[in-house]
């Protein structure tokens, strides 16, 4: 969260800087406070460089609605391969998604951390697969091994039986997709 409020508020201090004092209406003001401005650009620059776009996992956080896929990402060993270089596409079922699953479902998944593996590693692709790619696709191959069914009209995407509800969440190891429900390995 603090990267995201570091991230927005680096960009609105350079556009206001660019905005309030480009470096032509200096040109009368003497060189030691045109050399101050573009210093103080130069560490503007510098700080943005420096402020990274979240990756897959701190983006989930940061949303709030995926508690349980996060929680479920930790208990199953994944989170550090989904905050590594990547690049990932993920199907991202919220918490209301994992809510429409039978009643101790996700506490039974939490135990046994080989089958939650499995049905975690079904929701991601391998790549960053942008939402005018997906509809592009009938199917796609998940890091689990099994392919995804994809279908698209002009009202929806669906991946197995899972409406897509978002998309194109860009993280700096790939891209989020939000899905209504968890889909299922075979």
């Amino acid at each position: 969260m603090f990267k995201l409020l570091m991230m927005i508020t680096v960009s609105i201090l350079v556009s206001f800087g660019l905005t309030l004092m480009p470096s032509t209406s200096l040109a009368g003001c003497g060189t030691d406070h045109g050399a101050k401005v573009e210093a103080s650009k130069a560490k503007i620059t510098g700080a943005m460089k420096k402020v990274e776009t979240p990756n897959i996992v701190e983006t989930a956080v940061a949303a709030g609605n995926f508690t349980t896929l996060v929680a479920a990402v930790k208990a199953a060993g994944l989170a550090e391969t989904l905050q590594g270089d990547g690049p990932f596409t993920v199907f991202a079922p919220t918490d209301d998604a994992f809510a429409k699953l039978p009643k101790g479902t996700v506490e039974n998944l939490l135990k046994d951390k080989e089958k939650l593996a499995a049905i975690l590693t079904y929701h991601v692709v391998p790549g960053k697969v942008m939402a005018a790619d997906v509809v592009k696709l009938d199917k796609a191959m998940t890091v689990n091994g099994q392919d995804v069914t994809i279908s698209a009209s002009d009202e929806m995407v669906m991946v197995d039986k899972a409406r897509v509800t978002a998309t194109d969440i860009v993280c700096d190891n790939g891209v989020i997709h939000v899905i209504d429900s968890v889909i299922l390995p075979n």
